[in-house]
Protein backbone atom coordinates (compact mmCIF):
# COMPACT_ATOMS: atom_id res chain seq x y z
CA UNK A 1 0.00 0.00 0.00
CA UNK A 2 1.47 3.24 -0.97
CA UNK A 3 1.88 5.78 1.35
CA UNK A 4 0.51 9.68 1.16
CA UNK A 5 3.45 11.80 2.07
CA UNK A 6 3.86 15.62 1.77
CA UNK A 7 6.63 17.86 -0.31
CA UNK A 8 10.10 17.33 0.45
CA UNK A 9 10.82 20.30 3.02
CA UNK A 10 13.15 23.04 1.32
CA UNK A 11 16.13 21.99 3.31
CA UNK A 12 16.17 18.23 2.71
CA UNK A 13 15.60 17.54 -1.07
CA UNK A 14 17.51 14.50 -0.47
CA UNK A 15 14.21 13.22 0.77
CA UNK A 16 13.10 13.49 -3.10
CA UNK A 17 14.37 10.00 -3.39
CA UNK A 18 11.69 8.47 -0.50
CA UNK A 19 9.06 10.88 -1.61
CA UNK A 20 9.35 9.66 -5.24
CA UNK A 21 9.53 5.80 -4.16
CA UNK A 22 6.26 6.43 -2.07
CA UNK A 23 3.54 8.86 -3.97
CA UNK A 24 0.52 9.56 -3.11
CA UNK A 25 -1.93 6.73 -2.75
CA UNK A 26 -4.47 8.10 -5.15
CA UNK A 27 -4.51 11.44 -6.88
CA UNK A 28 -6.90 14.62 -6.19
CA UNK A 29 -8.23 14.54 -9.71
CA UNK A 30 -9.25 11.00 -10.73
CA UNK A 31 -7.75 10.05 -14.59
CA UNK A 32 -10.82 9.70 -16.40
CA UNK A 33 -12.09 6.23 -17.26
CA UNK A 34 -12.03 4.90 -20.88
CA UNK A 35 -10.49 8.02 -21.99
CA UNK A 36 -8.64 7.59 -25.76
CA UNK A 37 -5.21 8.67 -25.51
CA UNK A 38 -3.50 9.76 -28.70
CA UNK A 39 -0.63 7.25 -28.91
CA UNK A 40 3.15 8.64 -29.79
CA UNK A 41 6.47 7.01 -29.98
CA UNK A 42 8.15 9.57 -27.69
CA UNK A 43 7.30 12.82 -25.64
CA UNK A 44 9.60 15.43 -24.18
CA UNK A 45 8.13 18.21 -21.57
CA UNK A 46 9.93 20.45 -19.41
CA UNK A 47 9.83 23.05 -17.70
CA UNK A 48 6.89 22.60 -15.47
CA UNK A 49 8.08 24.24 -12.17
CA UNK A 50 6.35 22.51 -9.98
CA UNK A 51 6.23 24.40 -6.37
CA UNK A 52 5.07 27.72 -7.84
CA UNK A 53 1.93 29.28 -8.77
CA UNK A 54 2.53 30.28 -12.25
CA UNK A 55 2.47 26.00 -13.27
CA UNK A 56 -0.30 25.66 -15.30
CA UNK A 57 -1.31 22.22 -13.62
CA UNK A 58 -4.83 21.91 -15.01
CA UNK A 59 -3.67 22.05 -18.79
CA UNK A 60 -1.00 19.18 -17.89
CA UNK A 61 -3.06 17.03 -16.17
CA UNK A 62 -5.08 16.96 -19.19
CA UNK A 63 -2.35 16.72 -20.91
CA UNK A 64 -1.16 13.90 -19.52
CA UNK A 65 -4.55 11.85 -19.02
CA UNK A 66 -5.11 12.13 -23.13
CA UNK A 67 -1.27 11.18 -24.40
CA UNK A 68 0.62 7.84 -23.87
CA UNK A 69 4.12 7.20 -25.43
CA UNK A 70 6.66 4.42 -25.14
CA UNK A 71 9.24 6.80 -24.09
CA UNK A 72 8.96 10.40 -21.57
CA UNK A 73 11.56 12.82 -21.53
CA UNK A 74 11.30 15.54 -18.50
CA UNK A 75 13.92 18.01 -19.98
CA UNK A 76 14.43 19.54 -16.43
CA UNK A 77 12.55 22.27 -14.14
CA UNK A 78 10.25 20.06 -13.65
CA UNK A 79 10.26 20.89 -9.86
CA UNK A 80 11.27 24.59 -9.26
CA UNK A 81 14.00 24.60 -5.95
CA UNK A 82 14.52 28.55 -5.90
CA UNK A 83 11.12 29.42 -4.95
CA UNK A 84 10.50 25.86 -2.56
CA UNK A 85 13.33 27.22 -0.75
CA UNK A 86 11.94 30.45 -0.09
CA UNK A 87 8.02 29.40 0.38
CA UNK A 88 6.44 25.95 0.51
CA UNK A 89 3.67 25.67 -2.39
CA UNK A 90 2.45 22.22 -2.82
CA UNK A 91 -1.30 22.48 -4.01
CA UNK A 92 -3.00 19.00 -4.74
CA UNK A 93 -2.66 19.02 -8.37
CA UNK A 94 1.45 18.88 -8.44
CA UNK A 95 1.20 16.07 -6.52
CA UNK A 96 -1.44 14.57 -9.09
CA UNK A 97 1.37 15.53 -11.73
CA UNK A 98 3.75 12.99 -10.01
CA UNK A 99 1.65 10.33 -9.39
CA UNK A 100 0.38 10.27 -13.49
CA UNK A 101 4.26 10.33 -14.47
CA UNK A 102 4.86 7.53 -11.99
CA UNK A 103 1.67 5.87 -13.17
CA UNK A 104 3.31 5.97 -16.94
CA UNK A 105 6.45 4.40 -15.05
CA UNK A 106 4.70 1.36 -14.30
CA UNK A 107 2.24 0.59 -16.89
CA UNK A 108 6.23 -0.07 -18.86
CA UNK A 109 6.88 3.86 -19.99
CA UNK A 110 10.39 4.46 -20.15
CA UNK A 111 10.86 7.84 -17.77
CA UNK A 112 14.24 10.03 -18.12
CA UNK A 113 14.53 12.83 -16.20
CA UNK A 114 17.27 14.89 -16.95
CA UNK A 115 17.39 18.54 -14.09
CA UNK A 116 18.08 21.87 -15.08
CA UNK A 117 18.74 24.86 -12.83
CA UNK A 118 15.86 25.01 -10.97
CA UNK A 119 15.51 21.33 -10.15
CA UNK A 120 19.34 21.31 -9.98
CA UNK A 121 19.30 19.82 -6.72
CA UNK A 122 18.19 16.44 -8.22
CA UNK A 123 21.46 16.72 -10.45
CA UNK A 124 23.44 14.53 -7.71
CA UNK A 125 21.21 11.44 -8.40
CA UNK A 126 22.14 11.20 -11.86
CA UNK A 127 22.79 7.46 -13.30
CA UNK A 128 19.92 6.18 -10.29
CA UNK A 129 16.61 5.15 -10.64
CA UNK A 130 13.70 6.37 -8.69
CA UNK A 131 10.21 4.32 -9.08
CA UNK A 132 10.94 3.75 -12.46
CA UNK A 133 12.26 7.44 -13.43
CA UNK A 134 16.02 7.46 -14.55
CA UNK A 135 17.66 10.74 -13.51
CA UNK A 136 20.48 11.49 -16.00
CA UNK A 137 22.40 14.70 -16.66
CA UNK A 138 21.88 14.45 -20.45
CA UNK A 139 20.55 11.53 -23.43
CA UNK A 140 20.49 10.48 -26.68
CA UNK A 141 18.05 9.49 -28.71
CA UNK A 142 17.02 8.01 -31.93
CA UNK A 143 14.37 8.64 -33.77
CA UNK A 144 12.40 5.96 -35.35
CA UNK A 145 13.29 6.91 -39.23
CA UNK A 146 17.35 7.19 -37.43
CA UNK A 147 18.40 10.78 -36.56
CA UNK A 148 20.16 11.04 -33.09
CA UNK A 149 18.85 13.76 -30.95
CA UNK A 150 20.77 15.15 -28.10
CA UNK A 151 18.52 15.86 -25.10
CA UNK A 152 19.74 18.19 -22.42
CA UNK A 153 18.12 20.92 -20.19
CA UNK A 154 20.09 24.21 -22.22
CA UNK A 155 20.98 25.99 -19.28
CA UNK A 156 24.65 25.20 -19.71
CA UNK A 157 23.81 27.76 -22.87
CA UNK A 158 22.57 30.61 -21.05
CA UNK A 159 25.04 33.21 -20.45
CA UNK A 160 23.35 34.74 -17.57
CA UNK A 161 23.30 31.73 -15.92
CA UNK A 162 27.08 31.32 -16.29
CA UNK A 163 28.80 34.82 -16.10
CA UNK A 164 25.91 36.34 -13.70
CA UNK A 165 24.08 33.75 -11.94
CA UNK A 166 23.12 36.76 -9.05
CA UNK A 167 21.40 38.53 -11.89
CA UNK A 168 19.57 34.99 -12.88
CA UNK A 169 17.52 35.34 -9.25
CA UNK A 170 16.88 38.44 -10.01
CA UNK A 171 15.67 37.85 -13.09
CA UNK A 172 13.39 35.05 -11.72
CA UNK A 173 11.72 37.34 -8.95
CA UNK A 174 10.28 39.65 -11.50
CA UNK A 175 9.35 36.69 -13.90
CA UNK A 176 7.65 35.38 -11.01
CA UNK A 177 5.67 38.70 -10.52
CA UNK A 178 4.66 38.76 -14.31
CA UNK A 179 3.44 35.07 -13.35
CA UNK A 180 1.16 36.84 -11.24
CA UNK A 181 -0.33 38.92 -13.64
CA UNK A 182 -0.62 36.57 -15.53
CA UNK A 183 -2.34 34.25 -13.47
CA UNK A 184 -5.24 36.84 -12.72
CA UNK A 185 -5.77 37.25 -16.74
CA UNK A 186 -6.03 33.81 -16.98
CA UNK A 187 -8.42 33.90 -14.47
CA UNK A 188 -10.87 36.61 -15.94
CA UNK A 189 -10.72 34.77 -18.90
CA UNK A 190 -11.85 31.78 -17.72
CA UNK A 191 -14.53 32.90 -16.21
CA UNK A 192 -15.69 34.97 -19.47
CA UNK A 193 -15.63 31.23 -20.99
CA UNK A 194 -12.47 32.57 -23.15
CA UNK A 195 -9.71 30.27 -24.01
CA UNK A 196 -6.11 30.15 -21.97
CA UNK A 197 -3.69 33.22 -24.12
CA UNK A 198 -0.40 34.19 -21.63
CA UNK A 199 0.34 37.89 -21.59
CA UNK A 200 3.93 36.85 -21.34
CA UNK A 201 4.23 34.93 -24.20
CA UNK A 202 2.35 37.80 -25.76
CA UNK A 203 5.60 40.10 -24.46
CA UNK A 204 8.29 38.40 -24.51
CA UNK A 205 7.49 37.84 -28.16
CA UNK A 206 7.58 41.52 -29.02
CA UNK A 207 10.44 42.77 -26.77
CA UNK A 208 13.80 43.21 -29.08
CA UNK A 209 16.18 42.04 -26.59
CA UNK A 210 14.30 38.85 -25.40
CA UNK A 211 14.02 37.77 -29.20
CA UNK A 212 17.33 38.48 -30.18
CA UNK A 213 18.56 36.82 -26.54
CA UNK A 214 16.54 33.11 -27.82
CA UNK A 215 17.93 33.74 -31.46
CA UNK A 216 21.31 33.73 -29.87
CA UNK A 217 20.33 30.73 -27.44
CA UNK A 218 18.87 28.18 -30.17
CA UNK A 219 22.21 28.98 -32.63
CA UNK A 220 24.51 27.95 -29.95
CA UNK A 221 22.58 25.01 -28.53
CA UNK A 222 22.28 24.04 -32.22
CA UNK A 223 26.13 24.38 -32.67
CA UNK A 224 26.99 22.30 -29.67
CA UNK A 225 24.51 19.60 -31.31
CA UNK A 226 26.63 20.21 -34.58
CA UNK A 227 30.20 19.98 -33.07
CA UNK A 228 28.94 16.27 -31.36
CA UNK A 229 28.08 14.96 -34.79
CA UNK A 230 24.33 14.00 -33.94
CA UNK A 231 21.65 15.26 -36.08
CA UNK A 232 19.72 17.37 -33.59
CA UNK A 233 19.01 18.83 -30.43
CA UNK A 234 15.94 18.47 -27.69
CA UNK A 235 16.03 21.05 -25.12
CA UNK A 236 13.81 23.57 -22.53
CA UNK A 237 14.69 26.07 -20.24
CA UNK A 238 13.57 29.59 -22.21
CA UNK A 239 10.15 28.80 -22.23
CA UNK A 240 9.70 28.67 -25.80
CA UNK A 241 8.57 25.81 -27.88
CA UNK A 242 10.73 26.03 -31.49
CA UNK A 243 11.11 23.76 -34.37
CA UNK A 244 14.88 25.48 -36.92
CA UNK A 245 16.95 24.07 -39.01
CA UNK A 246 20.85 25.52 -38.28
CA UNK A 247 24.00 24.61 -40.64
CA UNK A 248 27.04 23.68 -39.26
CA UNK A 249 29.82 23.09 -41.45
CA UNK A 250 27.80 21.82 -43.92
CA UNK A 251 25.60 19.23 -42.29
CA UNK A 252 22.23 20.37 -41.55
CA UNK A 253 21.70 19.96 -37.39
CA UNK A 254 17.99 20.20 -35.84
CA UNK A 255 17.31 22.22 -33.07
CA UNK A 256 13.84 21.55 -31.03
CA UNK A 257 12.71 23.14 -27.84
CA UNK A 258 9.80 21.70 -26.09
CA UNK A 259 8.85 24.83 -24.96
CA UNK A 260 7.06 24.78 -20.97
CA UNK A 261 4.16 24.44 -18.78
CA UNK A 262 4.23 28.06 -17.45
CA UNK A 263 3.34 30.18 -20.68
CA UNK A 264 3.16 28.04 -23.87
CA UNK A 265 1.91 24.71 -22.17
CA UNK A 266 3.42 22.78 -24.93
CA UNK A 267 4.91 19.40 -25.49
CA UNK A 268 6.80 17.91 -28.27
CA UNK A 269 5.98 14.28 -29.30
CA UNK A 270 7.61 11.94 -32.00
CA UNK A 271 5.39 9.94 -34.32
CA UNK A 272 5.80 5.93 -34.87
CA UNK A 273 7.24 7.13 -37.99
CA UNK A 274 9.55 9.50 -36.28
CA UNK A 275 7.75 12.66 -37.36
CA UNK A 276 8.04 14.96 -34.89
CA UNK A 277 5.61 17.89 -33.76
CA UNK A 278 5.31 20.83 -31.35
CA UNK A 279 1.93 20.58 -29.67
CA UNK A 280 0.11 23.57 -28.40
CA UNK A 281 -2.29 21.56 -25.61
CA UNK A 282 -4.40 25.32 -24.72
CA UNK A 283 -4.57 24.94 -28.43
CA UNK A 284 -5.79 21.65 -28.63
CA UNK A 285 -8.24 21.97 -25.45
CA UNK A 286 -9.82 24.86 -27.32
CA UNK A 287 -10.45 22.75 -30.71
CA UNK A 288 -11.49 19.89 -28.98
CA UNK A 289 -14.04 21.96 -26.85
CA UNK A 290 -15.95 23.75 -29.94
CA UNK A 291 -15.65 20.09 -31.32
CA UNK A 292 -17.54 18.96 -28.47
CA UNK A 293 -19.92 21.74 -28.57
CA UNK A 294 -20.54 21.56 -32.10
CA UNK A 295 -21.41 17.60 -31.71
CA UNK A 296 -23.75 18.89 -28.90
CA UNK A 297 -25.39 21.11 -31.01
CA UNK A 298 -25.91 18.50 -33.65
CA UNK A 299 -27.31 16.26 -31.09
CA UNK A 300 -30.08 18.91 -30.54
CA UNK A 301 -31.12 19.26 -33.54
CA UNK A 302 -31.15 15.66 -34.50
CA UNK A 303 -33.71 14.90 -31.80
Amino acid sequence: MLDTLQAPSPSSFTAIGDWIHHPPAKPAIPEPEGEKRRRFRTIWISDVHLGTKGCNADLLIDFLDRTDSDTMYLVGDIIDGWRLKKKIFWPPEHNDIVWRILKRAKRGTRIIYIPGNHDEMIRPFAGMNFGGVEIARAAFHDTADGRRLMVLHGDAFDTVMLAHRWLAFVGDALYHMMMKINGWVALVRKRLGLPYWSISKAAKHKVKNAVEFISKYEEVVARAAGERGVDGVVCGHIHTAEHRMFDHEGRSVEYWNDGDWVEGCNALVEHEDGRMEILHWADEVARREAEESESAVSERAAA
